[in-house]
């Protein structure tokens, strides 16, 4: 069982609040990931729930049981960290049965889980094998299963593929979730890629500013963001946002459309404007379109589009996938 229940937890330096009282209760088996920019809060939450960080106010509660100033090691989590923290002198092997040593497993029983963590992770071959001697993604496959033997609850990720190569994060990203549909065990994984969030959550928690400005599934986010923080965070390329006049004919302070949701003309459209940039990616073509008094948009083609810098071309969003938000940034009916 691995369910978490944060209740009115909050964080503070002296005088300064970096997570005002927020609730949040987190499934047993969830993949939850917590995403935003920068100092909104994300990992010193993880840490918080990890017990690395002492809460100011609240209640932690794992499988229903006050953990709140319970040690880490008394919570039944294991956390693996942007850095793998290997010991460069020890095996695979001895890295892996490290924290079953420090427990008093028996041997016997360390060796089948370690035999099984080599198997689920690919590293049978590399078990004899030191961290100097592996690669990057390899080096991180053995901090996961170092965290793997521990059978914890909840397995707690803090960004743990910044320190890889953009193809290396992409392999990791789906062993990772394959990983938790074999284990089905909870997972909660801090990072500030929406694009990670978006492909491996069940559930996202987008915060900002220590404040959680939206909970639920990628799908969920991405058609009806609460406010226009969420709809500029989550999407790749992000949500185009128009204010001013033209917002004002649909009654709304701020209209957003996404890029894919803009149909391109040469010949006539809703919006006029010229081509700024043009970046051709093979199966996509994203164009940059300086619409004069709108502002610049983004509209996403397919690859075939041959429209450069300076070409004349109109915009017509789909009307069934405009959104629009209040003098307030918040998303209207």
């Amino acid at each position: 069982m691995g369910r978490i229940t944060l209740d009115k937890v909050k964080k503070a330096f002296g005088e300064v609040e970096v997570i005002p009282p927020l609730d949040l209760t987190i499934e047993d088996g969830e993949f939850v990931v917590f995403v935003g920019p920068s100092g909104c809060g994300k990992s010193t939450l993880l840490r918080l729930i990890a017990g690395l960080e002492d809460v100011s106010g609240g209640q932690i509660r794992i499988d229903g049981q006050d953990a709140t100033h319970a040690p880490p090691s008394k919570r039944g989590l294991a956390m693996v960290f942007q850095s793998y923290a290997l010991y460069p002198h020890m095996s695979v092997r001895k890295n892996i049965a490290f924290p079953m040593k420090m427990a008093g497993v028996p041997q016997e029983e360390q060796n089948r889980k370690i035999d099984a963590a080599a198997k689920a992770l690919n590293l049978t071959d590399y078990l004899e094998r030191r961290p100097g001697q592996l690669s990057g993604g390899q080096r991180q496959r053995v901090a996961i299963g170092r965290a793997i033997v521990r059978e914890p609850a909840a397995f707690l990720f803090d960004e743990p593929l910044s320190n890889l190569d953009a193809a290396l994060r992409v392999g990791m990203r789906l062993e990772i979730s394959e990983l938790h549909e074999r284990l089905k065990t909870t997972m909660i994984y801090v990072t500030h890629d929406q694009v990670e969030a978006m492909t491996m959550a069940d559930k996202i928690v987008v915060l900002r500013a220590g404040v959680i400005e939206q909970v639920g599934s990628p799908l969920e986010l991405y058609r009806t963001p609460r406010n226009l923080f969420v709809a500029g965070f989550i999407g790749s390329p992000k949500m185009n946002l128009i204010q001013g006049q033209e917002a004002k004919k649909y009654s709304a302070g701020t209209i957003g459309i996404r890029p894919e949701h803009c149909l391109l003309s040469t010949d006539s459209g809703t919006w006029e404007g010229t081509v700024v940039v043009s970046e051709h990616l093979g199966s996509d073509t994203f164009l940059y379109v300086d619409l004069k008094d709108h502002g610049t948009v983004t509209v996403r083609g397919n690859g075939e589009v041959s429209l450069h810098h300076g070409d004349r071309v109109f915009i017509t969003p789909d009307m069934e996938k405009l959104h629009r938000f209040d003098d307030k940034g918040l998303r209207m009916p």
